[in-house]
């Protein structure tokens, strides 16, 4: 089944026909086993559970060769019991600002967990995407960071000493329905705090300009690396926009809520955004994001409105994307 999600890809991809997605419940996870079933692609949904939510697949339940496979895909072994076959293995699984207080889960999810991915898409011939995140690029040290680099280089090495057809796409800050409303996050922050009535806390002075992307560009671009062969590591990431303090009156407005705002400190405690280098991506692939941030939050809006609270801890769905 052709998509037009594939169509702007430089090459005819592969006929994708069985996908193994891990951390699939996740936020990005969830909506990329949407879109690959969409495509007409079944779905292998690999999950532990710790930080993503059956709710956000809840709905992909009845779809035609959609499976939800509960694994550690740390164990060892694990590889094993995912018979496949694939031929489309994106690893979503990796750490995030939120994983600096499970330092040693974080470190084998980007060991083991990566390398029980890279075993089952050999095994299979697959196509291996690892999705990686912004923490790793920034100046912030710590488990995670480490553990991506790590995790980069892993499949860098397999691409050179086993000629594996592997690419990674660092993913950077996206937002969208199923967002954990406590993950951390400060869109998702922003939109409970003015749908409880305040106050809505921004970050700083609120004169950052965070670099978004709507859930449903990320994955476009994602899947449009994943269709190539590209093995150079491809930023995934939304323009500079407005301010923090611009998006929190914004979603004042959108909301109707009249909570006061509140902002957390001078500018210079804030650290500075992540800056995706989308350039290859404009250039090799033609993708550009295409939703505006007033849609995006409208849309984001609605989901938490109509009760859309995704899961309410700190972990929630966020070892895909960064705090911001």
């Amino acid at each position: 089944m052709t998509s037009t999600m594939f169509s702007m890809a430089p090459q005819p991809p592969p006929p994708w026909e069985r996908a193994m997605v891990t951390a699939g419940t996740g936020f990005l996870g969830s909506h990329l086993c949407e879109r690959l079933l969409d495509a007409g692609v079944a779905v292998d949904c690999v999950d532990d559970m710790t930080t993503g939510s059956p709710e956000n697949v809840e709905h992909l339940a009845d779809r035609p060769g959609f499976r939800v496979l509960r694994l550690d895909l740390t164990r060892p072994g694990c590889a094993d019991t995912l018979t496949g076959p694939y031929d489309l293995v994106v690893h979503f699984a990796c750490p995030s600002a939120a994983a600096f207080s499970r330092p040693l889960q974080t470190l084998d999810a980007g060991s083991h967990g990566v390398r029980n991915a890279l075993a089952v898409a050999e095994r299979d011939g697959a196509r291996f995407l690892l999705a990686s995140t912004c923490p790793a690029h920034g100046d912030r040290s710590g488990s995670a960071d480490e553990t991506q680099r790590f995790s980069e280089v892993l499949t860098a090495a397999h691409v050179s000493a086993k000629e594996a057809d592997a690419g990674i796409v660092r993913v950077f800050p996206s937002y969208g329905p199923r967002m954990a409303a406590g993950d951390g996050r400060m869109i998702p922050a922003l939109i409970r705090q003015a749908l409880s009535g305040g106050p809505v806390t921004v970050p700083g002075d609120g004169s950052s300009t965070p670099s978004l992307c709507y859930v449903d560009d990320t994955v476009e671009g994602v899947l449009l690396v994943a269709a190539s062969r590209s093995v150079r590591p491809v930023d995934i990431g939304g323009d500079p926009g407005p301010t923090p303090a611009e998006i929190a009156r914004r979603i004042l407005e959108l909301t109707g809520s009249d909570a006061r705002l509140e902002f957390t400190g001078p500018r210079d405690e804030e650290p500075e955004p992540p800056r995706p280098a989308t350039g290859f991506a404009h250039e090799l692939f033609g993708w550009t994001p295409k939703v505006s941030l007033d849609d995006g939050l409208k849309r984001t809006i609605a989901h938490f409105g109509n009760g859309g609270q995704g899961v309410p801890s700190a972990e929630g769905g966020a070892r895909h994307a960064c705090s911001w």
